[in-house]
């Protein structure tokens, strides 16, 4: 097996296989980011290579293996055959296969198209992990994302429709005090318009050699108290017209917050109310521009 650069999956892919299918980020460009910066440049690993390494795993775990995760940060820019047909051999190879899934950001999904994402659906992909973030034009083109929200829509819709399960990522006070409000408006009406499988809550902390912990230090961006990234969440929940399912799997987030829209709103805003109910000094400490 061959890895290459940082090796990150989302906390569902737990116990899924890891096979590294790209290297790096195409984009690498966003404020709040760590993980690519230092290199090593993106590339896309020679599908024989990916084969190879597949065919390793079943000669180490057996055939039995149930979940692919191909990293690393986008790994949806792959050209779309070369997609295809790493996803068609991980079926072959892992007869039992349940899930193939990658990252992917909204952009590089929105030039798939519908029609490429429908060929992926068919050769096995089952999920794509897509970092929404924001649905605030303004926060986006700060945080220097790469999309808008316009994109993010049409794209998270084409996953949808063709039939591969979409994880969406929002990012709790990735817009800071000035933008709490317009944050959590937008982003709720940009997962209203995608109606995504899951909506993945994250709480914005502070990563060292990023252009936006800079900006804090100068004083140039404001980061949310735990109340305040709670009330964000809260509001963002109450205005949410979708039937997907709310996780909240991470360590940056000040409340567990599981359920299903809209059955199991008032549970998950109950469980931020009595979370408000907490002193702040409860809370891991806030940033104060010493770190």
């Amino acid at each position: 097996m061959h890895y290459e650069g940082p090796i990150y999956r989302p906390p569902s892919e737990a116990d899924s296989l890891l096979v590294q299918a790209t290297v790096g980020c195409p984009h690498n460009k966003c404020t709040f980011c760590m993980t690519y910066k230092k290199g090593p440049p993106f590339r896309v690993r020679p599908v024989d290579d990916i084969k190879k390494d597949l065919d390793e795993a079943k000669g180490h775990y057996g055939a039995d293996i149930r979940k692919v995760f191909f990293p690393a940060g986008n790994t949806i820019a792959m050209p779309t055959d070369d997609l295809a047909a790493i996803c068609e051999y991980a079926n072959a190879v892992f007869p039992y296969l349940e899930r193939v899934t990658v990252y992917g950001s909204s952009p590089y999904i929105h030039r798939k198209g519908l029609a490429d994402l429908i060929k992926l659906k068919n050769a096995g992909l089952t999920r794509i992990h897509v970092g929404l973030e924001s649905g605030d034009d303004l926060i986006l083109q700060k945080i220097k994302k790469g999309t808008d929200s316009k994109e993010q829509i049409e794209a998270g819709r084409w996953v949808v429709e063709a039939g591969i399960e979409l994880s969406e990522y929002v990012m709790i006070g990735i817009g800071g005090k000035k933008r709490r409000r317009a944050h959590a408006i937008n982003t709720a009406r940009a997962l209203n318009a995608i109606n995504p499988d899951f909506i993945r809550v994250r709480t914005f902390l502070p990563k060292i050699n990023t252009l936006l912990l800079h900006q804090i230090r100068k004083g140039r961006f404001q980061v949310l108290s735990p109340h305040e990234a709670l009330r964000e969440t809260e509001e963002i929940l109450r205005n949410l017209e979708v039937t997907s399912r709310i996780t909240s799997d991470h360590y940056t987030n000040y409340v567990d917050i599981n359920g299903r829209m809209p059955q199991d709103r008032d549970r998950m805003l109950a469980a931020i109310e009595d979370a408000l109910q907490k002193g702040e000094e409860t809370f891991r400490p806030v940033y104060v521009g010493t770190q």
